[in-house]
């Protein structure tokens, strides 16, 4: 009896993979609107009823995407924020670094960023997902950072944590999102060294090298 348990449980997962990725090529495709979980379970080799019963409808896939998404992104880990010996200047380099390369590296990221941000006026629960799964855990863990480490005299974490990461995604919006970084050029490491000399001055260590 545990045996078929398992084996069930591992055929679910085998389905809600398939059914993931069937989601996912459809998405980056046709765009939010246009896809239907018809085409999803078509794509996922599985029935429309097999769509349903693991997820309630097509928010609730984008959704599932989104937060499977965020999983495979180690940045997003407060494990690895937890356990980082570096000091501030260099971990938040290797952050921001690490931050844009998964961006960059990844046309899936920016293909669902410009999902999100082209259907959010009909379908604002996409950006807040997005928001809910990977912007806000991420402010909130460069918040506890600052706020961890008083020698930086941040006044005020939360208002850091925005500056850090708003100047981080205006730069993606830019470069690789609008497709407008010969327009607006600006050199990823003279963004980093006057965006940490702004928020951390010379009390963080490290440096640039």
């Amino acid at each position: 009896m545990k045996k078929t348990k398992s084996v069930d449980r591992e055929l679910s997962a085998e389905k809600t993979n398939a059914i993931l990725d069937g989601a996912m090529q459809e998405f980056l495709a046709n765009g939010y609107a246009a896809t239907s979980m018809d085409k999803v379970a078509a794509a996922a080799g599985v029935s429309k009823a097999t769509v349903y019963s693991h997820f309630q409808g097509k928010q609730g896939l984008f959704t599932a995407l989104v937060q499977r998404l965020a999983c495979k992104k180690e940045i997003f880990s407060l494990e690895r924020l937890q356990s980082v010996q570096d000091d501030p200047a260099s971990f938040l380099r290797r952050f921001a670094i690490g931050m844009l390369e998964n961006v960059a590296d990844d046309p899936q990221v920016l293909t669902f960023l410009r999902i999100i941000i082209g259907e959010s006026g009909r379908f604002p629960e996409l950006a807040r997902a997005f928001v809910q799964n990977i912007e806000k855990p991420t402010l909130e863990l460069l918040s506890q950072y600052f706020a961890s480490h008083p020698e930086l005299q941040i006044p005020d974490p939360e208002v850091a944590a925005r500056m850090f990461v708003g100047t981080l995604v205006h730069f993606v919006i830019l470069r690789d999102v609008l497709h407008s970084g010969d327009l607006v050029p600006m050199e990823r490491d003279r963004l980093l060294d006057n965006l940490l000399h702004v928020i951390i001055g010379n009390k963080g260590g490290g440096g640039h090298t």
